[in-house]
């Protein structure tokens, strides 16, 4: 009897939402995108503006993904939508840290 008791409680801890499916191939990206801006941001390549801009997408992203595991699973639909916010949000990175406007140093 214990044993189907602990079987059922360790079933619906997997069944509930905290144990969504992870998407390890966007956190990392989230990682990499997040150490450039904070990055740009010490070297002087974006000013402040640009800096809180590209973090606003940043966030924007990560709510998606976190609406995309809600449910538990990442569709592949799912998975194209964040892979394509990514996307954006990279070229977004790119052009602020190559642009003319830099912070000014004192």
């Amino acid at each position: 009897m214990y044993k189907s008791i602990f079987a059922a409680l360790v079933l619906a801890a997997f069944a509930s939402p905290g144990f969504a499916q992870s998407t390890p191939r966007v956190d990392k990206r989230q990682d990499q995108q997040d150490k450039l801006i904070d990055k740009g941001a010490a070297s002087g390549q974006l000013n402040q503006k640009e800096t809180k801009r590209l973090e606003k997408g940043q966030v924007h992203v990560q709510k998606m993904e976190t609406k995309a595991m809600a449910d538990g699973k990442v569709t592949k639909h799912e998975q194209r939508r964040l892979e394509h916010a990514q996307d954006v949000q990279e070229k977004h990175i790119a052009r602020e840290s190559k642009d003319k406007q830099k912070t000014k140093k004192q």
